[in-house]
């Protein structure tokens, strides 16, 4: 997964991940990435509007969006 994400940042490109939080909740988020800090990933979340930290220990799922109209990564 670590590799995974750090591929989409080296591309700068947006991800949704689906992401566990402290109360256990499943929450999909679409993210910019900004950096890498040890074991947590700190970017943009457009579903809070806000930057934020996420442990990759709670990443379950991560996929880079797919702008379908031209077919590129957005």
């Amino acid at each position: 997964m670590k590799d995974q994400i750090k591929k989409t940042m080296q591309h700068n490109q947006i991800v949704d991940i689906m992401y566990m939080a402290k109360d256990n909740t499943i929450t999909k988020r679409r993210i910019k990435l900004i950096k890498i800090v040890g074991d947590t990933v700190q970017a943009y979340c457009f579903t809070r509007h806000a930057k934020r930290t996420f442990k990759f220990d709670n990443i379950l799922a991560a996929y880079p969006v797919i702008n379908r109209a031209s077919g590129l990564n957005a």
